[in-house]
């Protein structure tokens, strides 16, 4: 299930830097709301998780309530969600700079962004959809990695997940993202382009499903 994929190459080549993600499960019918469907997903992404991380890998994901806070780990509380795993309650990211802790977001439209720290080894997941982007959790993250980490802008390497885009949404939150990083002086940014209400039988869509439907999973860890 841990597929190789280009777009995530900048991250891969940077050495004891490893990113991943997780399209849609084939042939899983998805057809309830969003806490049956985590339920369903959890054993794939259990699983995904060994395959990317191996089996002692400590996996900590963020609750994703469509805002800009962004989370240290470890040392953030958890909470228990209804597929049965623990949370970080009330982030949209979450950075870390200790070896072997493996960040996980998911998306079924809005974007996940992939941070990578070339020279401190800080790491960074997130969560940025419309209203993350609007509230720039790309910004207060760089600001996170910097207070926490010593991370400068011009040593990160960035990357924007597949997502929603025109003609399937009124709003280009991802040509947003691209200028937020822009401003920032993000030294390499990449936005992998991909749409993904344009392919059902690759990605999940919340829009283009009526909210029906499973979620993808973007991942990164540093060794």
């Amino acid at each position: 299930m841990t597929e190789v994929f280009p777009f995530l190459d900048s991250l891969n080549s940077i050495p004891g830097v490893r990113a991943g993600w997780i399209e849609r499960v084939p042939d899983l019918p998805i057809c309830g709301d969003r806490d049956e469907v985590m339920k369903l997903l959890r054993p794939y992404h259990e699983r995904a998780i060994i395959d990317f991380a191996g089996g002692n890998a400590r996996w900590w994901r963020a609750e994703q309530i469509h805002g800009n806070s962004v989370a240290v780990i470890p040392g953030s509380p958890q909470i228990i969600a209804p597929d049965g795993l623990p949370i970080v309650p009330d982030a949209d990211g979450l950075v870390t700079c200790q070896p072997g802790i493996v960040l996980a977001i998911y998306t079924a439209d809005c974007g996940a962004i992939w941070l990578a720290d070339r020279k401190s080894g800080a790491i960074g997941l997130l969560h940025s959809g419309k209203k993350g982007t609007e509230g720039n959790i790309l910004a207060n993250a760089l600001r996170v990695m910097a207070s926490e980490f010593g991370t400068r802008p011009e040593n990160v390497t960035a990357v924007l997940s597949p997502c929603i885009r025109p003609p399937d949404y009124e709003i280009d939150f991802a040509a947003e993202i691209g200028e937020q990083a822009s401003r920032a002086g993000i030294g390499n940014f990449l936005d992998c382009g991909l749409n993904t209400a344009s392919d059902l039988r690759r990605f999940y869509s919340y829009r283009k499903e009526l909210g029906k439907t499973g979620r993808m999973m973007a991942m990164i860890v540093r060794d």
